[in-house]
């Protein structure tokens, strides 16, 4: 197989219980930019977001409401509200199949942990020190409001993966 050329990330999707305290949060915590709504889509309507929408969901999902944020590097945040999330916080667990966090890059993550706190999320793990005798690269864990899980990296994801002698294959 032909080898592939490397994509980009463009955003991600994430479910909330409360669409508004979720901009909240990650515009004011994260510092993210907020680009559009809250808009609503509808399961009965006819316009072409509901049409796209059941192809995605299919039947049951009745309405929904959404808005994108972006990061400062371009990376976009889509928040859904779904009519139909009776749950209050995320099912977020690295022992069953599915995304379990995200991962953004703060040149220092006790700083940005604090800020985490104080708008409701909820630090899980103390800035660490990853490799402590190779590079003075930090580490820290974090949730949102809504028990999603962040992962807080001190430096770009290629520095804290990239062992002092190469690639760690």
């Amino acid at each position: 197989m032909k080898k592939a050329y490397p994509v980009n990330f463009s955003h991600v999707g994430l479910t909330v219980p409360y669409l508004e305290k979720a901009i909240k949060f990650y515009t004011e915590v994260m510092g993210w930019y907020h680009i559009s709504g809250p808009m609503r889509v509808s399961e009965d309507e006819g316009n072409n977001l509901s049409r796209i929408s059941k192809l995605i969901y299919g039947k049951g999902w009745k309405s929904f409401r959404f808005a994108h944020l972006s990061s400062a590097d371009g990376i976009g945040l889509e928040l859904f509200q779904f009519s139909e999330n009776f749950t209050e916080a995320s099912i977020n667990t690295p022992f069953a199949t599915g995304i379990f966090h995200f991962c953004v890059q703060h040149p220092n993550p006790k700083e940005l942990l604090e800020r985490i706190e104080a708008g409701g999320g909820k630090i899980t793990m103390e800035p660490q020190v990853e490799y402590p005798d190779e590079k003075p690269y930090v580490m820290a864990f974090a949730e949102d409001p809504f028990g999603n899980s962040i992962e807080i990296y001190s430096h770009s994801y290629e520095l804290h993966n990239i062992g002092p002698k190469g690639p760690l294959i």
